[in-house]
C-alpha cells in the first residue's frame, strides 16, 4: 500500500497534532497520504507538506479518524470503487471503529505487513421516484430510513418487496437496514441484531400503529419498494442519517443491495462477537 487517504471527523480537535506526527511517519515509510480537503491545512516545521486534498478515495487504503458518523461517510466516498478502510475511534460508541488512537502506528505497522484481513459489508442503493423521474440517487452503509419527517400525524407506506406487495403500514416510517445498521436505529426500534456476514436486508417499522406490523428479514437479492400514501406535506427519505430528501404522496423509494461491498480493515483478534460484547456490555454484573 503506497497511497494512504486520510479522513478525520470535522471537529475532531486533536486532528492537526495528530496528523503533525502521522505524516512524516507515513513518508519515512515511502507513503504518500492524500488527506480529505475538509481537514484543515497545517504545517510541520517551517514548510507545508505537498498534500493532494482531491483524491482521498484514490489510495490504496483510506484511515479514518472518528466515529460511527464518519464511517459512514467514508464509505460513501469510496463506495463505487471500494478500498479497505481502518477506523480509529475518537468518536463515541464506535461499534464500525474498533482502533484507539494509541493503537493508530502498530495498527499501520500490520497493515503494512498484510497482518489483517477484510471484512466486506453491504450497502444500499436506494432510489427516490416521483410518478416521471428519478429525484434522488444515493448509497447508505446503514439505513434509509422513511419517515413523517415535520408531520405531526402518522404516515402510510405500502410496502412490496420483488413484485409482491408486503403490507401497508401507519406509524412514524419504516427503517430498511443493513446488518451493519441493525446495531443502530433500527435496533433502537425493536429490529435484531444481524451478524455482517449474513446476506440480507432488514425492514423495521417505526412506531407502528398496529401491533402485528413486526420486523422482517429479507434476502440481498431482493428489491424493497415502499410507496408514501399519506397526502400532507413534511415526509422525507433519509440516507445514513446523515443526507435525505423530501417525498410527497405517491412517491416511490426503491431500495437494493449495491454492486459493491464496502471493506473494511479488522485484525485477528478481533470479532463481530468480542465488539458486541463491548460495545453493549454484554455479560457484565
Amino acid at each position: 500500500m503506497k497511497t494512504i487517504g486520510i479522513l478525520a471527523k470535522p471537529n475532531f480537535p486533536g486532528v492537526v497534532a495528530t496528523l503533525q506526527g502521522l505524516v512524516p511517519w507515513l513518508r519515512e515509510r515511502h507513503k504518500e497520504p492524500l488527506l480529505d480537503p475538509l481537514i484543515p491545512s497545517f504545517s510541520i516545521g517551517e514548510h507545508t507538506p505537498n498534500l493532494k486534498s482531491d483524491c482521498v478515495d484514490q489510495g490504496d487504503m483510506l484511515l479514518v479518524f472518528g466515529g460511527d458518523g464518519t464511517m459512514l461517510r467514508a464509505a460513501r466516498l469510496v463506495a463505487r470503487h471500494p478500498i479497505p478502510i481502518l477506523g480509529i475511534n475518537v468518536g463515541g460508541l464506535g461499534f464500525l471503529t474498533e482502533i484507539t488512537p494509541d493503537d493508530v502506528y502498530p495498527a499501520l505497522e500490520k497493515v503494512f505487513r498484510g497482518d489483517f484481513r477484510i471484512d466486506e459489508r453491504l450497502m444500499l442503493h436506494s432510489r427516490v421516484c416521483s410518478r416521471t423521474e428519478t429525484v434522488a440517487d444515493t448509497v447508505a452503509l446503514n439505513d434509509v430510513v422513511i419517515s413523517k419527517g415535520t408531520l405531526a400525524g402518522m404516515v402510510k407506506l405500502e410496502i412490496s418487496v420483488g413484485e409482491e406487495f408486503l403490507t401497508a403500514i401507519r406509524g412514524d416510517g419504516l427503517i430498511i437496514s443493513t446488518p451493519t445498521g441493525s446495531t443502530g436505529y433500527s435496533l433502537s426500534s425493536g429490529g435484531p441484531i444481524v451478524n455482517p456476514s449474513v446476506h440480507a436486508m432488514i425492514l423495521t417499522p417505526i412506531s407502528p400503529h398496529m401491533l402485528t406490523n413486526r420486523p422482517i428479514v429479507v434476502p440481498q437479492t431482493e428489491v424493497v419498494q415502499v410507496v408514501l400514501r399519506s397526502k400532507d406535506e413534511g415526509a422525507v427519505a433519509s440516507f445514513d442519517g446523515q443526507s435525505g430528501h423530501p417525498i410527497h404522496e405517491g412517491d416511490t423509494v426503491v431500495v437494493q443491495a449495491l454492486d459493491t461491498r464496502a471493506q473494511f480493515i479488522r485484525f485477528p483478534d478481533k470479532t463481530f462477537y468480542q465488539v458486541l460484547r463491548q460495545k453493549l456490555k454484554w455479560g457484565e454484573s
